[in-house]
């Protein structure tokens, strides 16, 4: 089962990416509101993927993205990003994030998407 780490500040997008994952046998071992506290989280709960929202208080989703590969640079690491953000989605690819995934979800890409990192 892997484990995976959600990182978005906005409660009701974590919880909707939990119930998908949760429901497709992926243990969703942490959550985070912001780049920040995503860093911390991977520091302590080394999660097998994190999902990360690109637009966050405090720190984005791109600095997170990098000091999550300056502490792991094996990370797997999947931006999440509204429409229309696509040269962020592009800038996050080239830090090394390992795909991404546009808001609002669909269940069954999400899951393709995970079970292909």
């Amino acid at each position: 089962m892997k484990k995976v780490l959600i990182v978005d500040d906005a409660l009701f997008m974590r919880v909707m990416l939990k119930n998908i994952l949760e429901k497709h046998q992926f243990e969703v071992v942490g959550e985070a509101g912001n780049g920040a506290e995503a860093v911390k989280a991977y520091e302590k709960l080394h999660p097998d993927i994190v999902t990360l929202d690109i637009t966050m208080p405090q720190m984005d989703g791109l600095a997170a993205l990098q000091e999550i590969r300056n502490l792991d640079p094996n990370s797997k690491v999947v931006m999440v990003s509204a429409m229309g953000q696509e040269s962020n989605v592009k800038k996050a690819i080239s830090i090394g994030a390992k795909s991404f995934l546009v808001k609002p979800f669909q269940e069954d890409h999400v899951i393709k998407t995970l079970n292909n990192i």
